[in-house]
């Protein structure tokens, strides 16, 4: 895409933040329905990542649940432009916590704490809510898109006092940050290669997933508290839930604790499975000898 271009996408997402929220909705309904039909290679990617993960369904089902899944993407596409230009009172409105007293009981007992987040559409919306709330620390990965990384940049850092790092920069500074009472605002379910990462099942499917909770919790003597964000339907804006602290976490086993780790993830997925973000290739990288399924 070319900066011209991407000039005037920012200044149209610039202008479709004064919308309200149901309307911007209907609007992100209707650009996903859209890519639904369009976008055919995306398409084929959350068509194979739900025929994995739910062979029970029929054809006819994982192409309503995908489509459903476009649609609230295209929500979440648009909606960004909140978290670029709205005023604070208006996203305190629209992004309610839940179970917020859990967290700050941990942080006043002097507790480091990750936030485990998995990647729902609505992950950045409850990410920039969190920084209103509270100093972090977090990955950032640098866009592609030098216009879009600024206002991605932005969005991430524009409350409060946030430190934001490199996935290069490895371990020791985010320990560093998390022991200085920074939550740790971790998204690990992604398919980041084989760098650091072990097979575990992720719906029965051997998937690459990174050890990295299981370490720094470790490391850094944190509890690891679930984070959720939840799209709410219409115009009711979003929910982020902190859920309790992890017992008995963690353990002496990394791929036991990483095992364990997924299973939350599935189970937080089947609460509401059109959020996840199947557009992604979850399963790109494959034990030996095993055919990619893309």
């Amino acid at each position: 895409m070319s900066a011209l271009a991407s000039r005037l996408g920012v200044g149209l997402l610039w202008l479709l933040h004064w919308l309200p929220l149901p309307v911007l909705a209907g609007l992100g309904v209707a650009l996903g329905e859209l890519l639904y039909r369009l976008a055919g290679s995306r398409r084929h990617v959350v068509l194979t990542n739900l025929r994995l993960c739910f062979p029970q369904l029929d054809e006819d089902a994982r192409r309503a649940l995908a489509r459903r899944h476009f649609h609230v993407l295209g929500r979440s596409l648009l909606e960004r432009s909140l978290l670029w230009w709205a005023p604070r009172a208006r996203l305190e409105r629209l992004v309610r916590f839940e179970g917020e007293a859990r967290l700050r009981a941990l942080l006043a007992a002097g507790r480091p704490v990750i936030l485990l987040a998995p990647h729902f559409v609505g992950l950045d919306m409850g990410g920039t809510r969190v920084t209103m709330s509270f100093d972090i620390v977090s990955i950032y990965a640098r866009q592609s898109n030098p216009v879009f990384d600024r206002w991605f940049l932005h969005g991430r850092s524009r409350f409060g006092d946030q430190l934001l790092l490199a996935r290069e920069d490895g371990a020791r500074p985010t320990v560093k940050a998390m022991k200085a009472g920074r939550p740790f605002y971790y998204l690990p379910d992604m398919d980041y290669r084989r760098k650091d990462s072990i097979f575990v099942p992720f719906f029965g499917v051997p998937a690459a997933t990174i050890t990295g909770l299981s370490r720094l919790s470790r490391l850094a003597g944190a509890a690891v508290v679930p984070c959720v964000t939840r799209m709410l339907p219409g115009g009711q804006g979003y929910r982020v839930e902190f859920g309790e602290a992890w017992e008995d976490f963690p353990t002496e086993d990394v791929e036991a604790d990483t095992a364990r780790m997924n299973r939350w993830v599935e189970t937080a997925i089947l609460t509401m499975p059109e959020q996840y973000y199947w557009v992604h290739r979850r399963f790109k990288t494959r034990p030996e000898g095993e055919p990619r399924p893309y």
